[in-house]
């Protein structure tokens, strides 16, 4: 890769960031992160209000959440199909 234009290493750079920001962004990972996180603030703000159940109740936030990352992939492409 020493011989490359400049040009053409700096895109080819930029790339490979472009590819390892996409798999997080995809990555099973992130999404059980921002579950986890979306299940502890719910569950303390119904906790906080003195709901009942608020083990169970935080779990539709976090579900929805869940739901909307299985969800929105397919809207996202049926959209890109829309544009193009």
């Amino acid at each position: 890769m020493n011989n490359l234009d400049p040009n053409l290493k700096a895109v080819l750079e930029r790339n490979a960031r472009v590819e390892t920001d996409k798999a997080w962004e995809t990555s099973f990972t992130r999404r059980i992160f921002i579950a986890l996180i979306t299940y502890i603030g719910a569950y303390l703000l119904i906790r906080y209000n003195n709901l009942t159940n608020p083990e169970l109740q935080a779990l539709i936030p976090s579900g929805a959440y869940i739901l909307s990352t299985l969800s929105l992939p397919p809207l996202k492409k049926w959209w890109i199909g829309l544009k193009r």
